[in-house]
């Protein structure tokens, strides 16, 4: 069952923005992380923040639409259009491919 806050900001950012706010002192600025170090951080905050909704009773299917729309606004932001639509021209291929499948192969 979907819970109903009276808050704007959803629980697992409040969360994270009361963690933040009670220590300001220990924020300190670091060298960008490489480029894949920031895919696998991005990946588990994002893992993260799945996992808590889900936990709130939002379903998987809304998740998925409602992130996939996040992504694609961001893309399209820093890159355009046209460059968004030929990349998504590459998608069908990569999915039937099993790139983005994760059950494991029975051996």
């Amino acid at each position: 069952m979907l819970k109903i806050r009276h808050s704007s900001v959803p629980p697992w950012i409040a969360y994270r923005l009361s963690g933040f706010m009670s220590h300001p002192a220990s924020f300190t600025a670091r060298a960008p992380l490489p480029d894949h170090e920031q895919k696998q951080a991005a990946l588990s905050y994002l893992n993260e923040a799945w996992a808590e909704a889900r936990h709130d009773g939002v379903d998987g299917d809304c998740l998925a639409q409602a992130s996939l729309f996040a992504a694609f606004a961001e893309l399209v932001a820093t890159y355009g259009e046209d460059a968004v639509a030929k990349f998504v021209e590459g998608l069908p291929l990569r999915v039937r491919n099993g790139e983005f499948s994760t059950r494991l192969a029975k051996q």
